[in-house]
C-alpha cells in the first residue's frame, strides 16, 4: 500500500522497535539492514532507533545472556517470543542508553508486555528486569 508509520514519541519508537526485533529473531538475523526500517519515518527518534539496532545488532549475546542469567530458569529458547522482543529491547537500554532512567525503560517494557504479551507476561517482565538492573548496577 505504500503507507509510512510515523515515528514522533519514543514510545511510538519502542513500539516499533519492539515489533522490528522480533521481526529479527524471525529471521534469524541481527544484523543492521534498513529493510527492517522500511517503510517507517522516525523523525526525531531517528537517532533512537539506529542506536538501538546497532547495539542489539553488536551486543545480542552479552544482553541474551544478560536475559537468561535474569530469567529464573526461562532459557531463551522458552521464553514467548514477544516476550524475548521486549526483554531485548528494555535489556538494550538498560545497557548502553545512559540517557534513559532505568525505571522508564522498566515501566515501558511492562505496558508492551500488556499490550502484546500473555496474562502473565506483564509480571514476568517486570521480574527479569527488575533482576537485571540490579545485575547492572552491580557492577
Amino acid at each position: 500500500m505504500g503507507a509510512y508509520t510515523k515515528i514522533k514519541t519514543r514510545k511510538e519508537a519502542r513500539e516499533i522497535m519492539m515489533q522490528t526485533i522480533f521481526q529479527m529473531d524471525a529471521q534469524k538475523s541481527f544484523n543492521i539492514k534498513d529493510e527492517f526500517l522500511q517503510g517507517k519515518t522516525v523523525e526525531k527518534e531517528h537517532a533512537y532507533c539506529r542506536n538501538l539496532l546497532e547495539n542489539i545488532s553488536t551486543n545480542i549475546t552479552k544482553i541474551d545472556q544478560l536475559i537468561d542469567e535474569s530469567s529464573n530458569g526461562w532459557s531463551i529458547p522458552r521464553l514467548a517470543k514477544t516476550d524475548l522482543a521486549i526483554l531485548r529491547l528494555a535489556i538494550t537500554e538498560l545497557l548502553y542508553f545512559d540517557d534513559i532512567s532505568g525505571a522508564i525503560t522498566i515501566n515501558e517494557a511492562v505496558e508492551l508486555a500488556k499490550k502484546y504479551g500473555t496474562d502473565s507476561s506483564p509480571k514476568f517482565i517486570n521480574a527479569v528486569l527488575g533482576t537485571a538492573y540490579s545485575k547492572i548496577n552491580e557492577k
